[in-house]
C-alpha cells in the first residue's frame, strides 16, 4: 500500500502504445482509500518548469531524493492500479501536501 504524500513512478504508456516511459506521480488519496482499494489518485509531476502548478525539489522532501527540480500538476489527476508502481522515490513535506489538496479543492469549487 502506498500513501498519501508518497512519490512514485508509474509507467506511462505512449499514446500509439508501442513502449512506455517511467514518470513520477504524487500519491493523494487518503491512506484509508489506499488500504482499501487496489486503486489510488495521483497528480502528475514534471521536470518542465515552464508548466504551471506547485514548484518542489529536495528541500520539501522528508525522504528520498529527486533528480531535478520538479512542478506538480494538480490539475492532471490520475487513478491507478497501486501494482503497476515500479518504486518510491520519497517523501514530500506535509506543507506541500497540503498546498497540492487546496490546489485540487480550489479547483473543483
Amino acid at each position: 500500500m502506498y500513501k498519501r504524500g508518497e512519490i512514485v513512478l508509474i509507467p506511462v504508456p505512449f499514446s500509439d502504445l508501442s513502449a512506455s516511459k517511467r514518470r513520477p506521480v504524487l500519491v493523494v488519496s487518503n491512506d484509508i482509500h489506499n488500504t482499501a482499494s487496489p486503486d489510488m489518485i495521483v497528480v502528475a509531476i514534471t521536470s518542465n518548469l515552464i508548466q504551471t502548478g506547485i514548484p518542489i525539489d529536495n528541500s520539501d522532501m522528508t525522504s528520498g531524493y529527486l533528480p531535478k527540480p520538479s512542478i506538480i500538476r494538480s490539475d492532471k489527476i490520475y487513478t491507478l492500479d497501486q501494482k503497476i508502481v515500479v518504486k518510491q522515490i520519497g517523501i514530500i513535506s506535509n506543507a506541500i501536501q497540503d498546498s497540492v489538496v487546496h490546489e485540487i479543492n480550489r479547483l473543483i469549487s
